[in-house]
């Protein structure tokens, strides 16, 4: 996106950065609005910016730290996240693993699922099923809305049993 700014609207991300900070907005919804109204941008561009002007977007941060902050004070569940991720990954290579501030997204050629460390005892694997009833341990999707289908709350490693590896996997293969 960032090189296609510069083609679609003969300015750069940085000029557009200056741009945005000079109109003093603190939400993220203000920015966006002002970019399309004001400037024609695309809803896509116009987020693109907006979160690069706040600096919230994944790629200004570095991932290690971007990690690290999710799991501050809550330590504990980070075992959690590296049991799903040693397991997914034996499913292929082809498996993006994208932290953001908040969670981590594990896509194919689209996001299957989200690990989210949500409170200082639990932690949430959001999946993304088609055609697949929440029962049991495996929920609707929660705080997910729409970014996931379903949720499995964990609070211990032993809590990734087979159950759960065969819901991720279901959730890989459906995303390729």
């Amino acid at each position: 996106m960032e090189a296609n700014i510069k083609e679609k609207t003969g300015k750069s991300v940085s000029q557009w950065i200056t741009i945005v900070k000079k109109q003093n907005f603190e939400k993220h919804g203000e920015m966006i609005k002002y970019l399309k109204t004001e400037h024609g941008f695309t809803h896509g561009y116009a987020n693109y910016v907006a979160h690069k002007t706040r600096g919230s977007d994944a790629g200004s941060h570095d991932e290690t730290d971007l990690i690290t902050n999710q799991y501050k004070g809550k330590e504990h569940l980070k075992p959690i996240y590296e049991v799903i991720l040693k397991a997914v990954k034996k499913f292929g290579n082809d498996i993006e693993v994208a932290p953001k501030k908040a969670n981590v997204s594990l896509r194919r050629k689209k996001q299957f699922a989200l690990i989210q460390p949500s409170t200082k005892t639990r932690m949430d694997l959001g999946l993304k099923i088609k055609d697949k009833e929440p029962a049991g341990r495996l929920e609707k999707s929660g705080p997910f809305g729409s970014m996931c289908t379903h949720r499995v709350q964990l609070t211990d490693p032993k809590d990734i049993d087979a159950e759960v590896l065969a819901w991720i996997k279901e959730a890989y293969e459906g995303a390729g």
